[in-house]
């Protein structure tokens, strides 16, 4: 099979790439801008390995005429911060046009070349006020959902009486509520996904859509914005300034983390797959067991590198929630599929390469 990855030299991307090399079970090209601070050093690995990269930008229609047919599209390619058009850094209009134009012209690829379409979505598309709202416990220094108290009403996107509210002690499943505000960054991401969808419909294309949770590894880029696992050792090891921000500035905040390697396996079950009625949307996460919080993370850091000053900022920050963990109970009905790697491995990972590459932040930091 020929497979399209865009945004092949960041973090995702790269992953994928060079597991589907190892196992020599694809031919790969890639496309990327390169903007993002160390992904010359993607390129130049996978290079090494052979994969064909193009430097190109999905957001310009003109950087797709030149490409050759590929039988499927892994769309790796997104500005991936929820504070991305409001934080300064980059423009409103930017985002929507890395994340929602750019997926306009994949979809016009893939209707004129008869490719499918595995779109990699977030977590942030679900709706941050009732995400707020949940009622929650802390312990263990961590939030956690408090199954004594009732659920918030009207959480759920479903329509009628007794369907499912979105959310349990497993997570928040694919029921819960989309509606605005999500950010920018993510209703660029739930826009592009609806025209996804629309697109494999109209125009009789294979589209996956895979909700992700906070993916996390070795070799991730060095800034929140692209993994905030990644971010929090490599600074700790580092003696980096960090800060527990909102939320009382207690640390108590809660992600899940996902292996790129876990996500791989799921890709490839869609790929191989021609069942029409299987689900084309749903949640890929580490789930509950492959949660923490920001202070349990800490300590974790502390047991292996010793002690390190965290400062508090309790100022509210634009778009942040307390508790996030993905339900993926979707993809293991439908798909079997069960993450392989829980997040003393992915942590494991992370430190073993921080320690490897002492100057990473550097490298890769913006």
């Amino acid at each position: 099979m020929k497979i399209l990855i865009t945004g092949i030299c960041g973090f995702v991307g790269s992953s994928l790439a060079k597991r589907w090399v190892d196992e020599g079970v694809h031919t790969l090209i890639g496309i990327d801008n390169l903007i993002r601070p160390g992904s010359h050093i993607n390129r130049d690995a996978l290079k090494k390995m052979g994969v064909s990269i193009i430097h190109g930008d999905i957001r310009s229609a003109s950087d797709f005429e030149s490409l050759p047919a590929c039988d499927f599209v892994i769309d790796a390619a997104a500005n991936p911060s929820v504070l991305a058009g409001v934080d300064g850094k980059s423009s409103s209009r930017q985002v929507v046009e890395h994340n929602l134009a750019g997926t306009i012209n994949i979809l016009e690829y893939c209707k004129h070349r008869r490719a499918g379409l595995v779109l990699l979505s977030t977590s942030r598309v679900y709706a941050i006020e009732p995400l707020v709202s949940l009622p929650l416990i802390e312990t263990n220094g961590a939030f956690a959902l408090d199954d004594s108290k009732p659920l918030p009403a009207n959480i759920s996107t479903g329509v009628s009486t007794g369907v499912s509210t979105g959310v349990s002690m497993n997570g928040v499943s694919e029921n819960f509520s989309t509606s605005s505000p999500v950010s920018l960054y993510g209703s660029t991401k739930l826009a592009s996904e609806i025209l996804a969808l629309e697109y494999g419909q109209t125009f009789d294309f294979p589209v996956w859509v895979n909700r992700c949770g906070v993916l996390a590894g070795a070799g991730q880029f060095g800034h929140a914005e692209q993994g905030i696992f990644s971010f929090w050792l490599n600074s700790f090891r580092a003696r980096r300034p960090l800060k527990y921000i909102g939320f009382g500035g207690t640390g108590h905040q809660v992600r899940d983390a996902l292996h790129p390697l876990d996500l791989l396996d799921l890709i490839n079950m869609q790929l191989a797959s021609s069942d029409q009625t299987k689900p084309r949307l749903c949640n890929v996460s580490g789930g509950v067991s492959s949660s923490t919080s920001l202070r349990q993370l800490s300590k974790w850091c502390e047991a292996r590198w010793g002690t390190h000053n965290i400062s508090a900022d309790i100022s509210p920050r634009k778009y942040d929630v307390p508790w996030l963990v993905l339900d993926s109970s979707l993809a293991h009905r439908v798909w079997s599929w069960k993450p392989k790697r829980d997040i003393n491995f992915v942590l494991g990972e992370i430190a073993q390469f921080a320690e490897q590459n002492p100057e990473w932040l550097n490298l890769s930091a913006p």
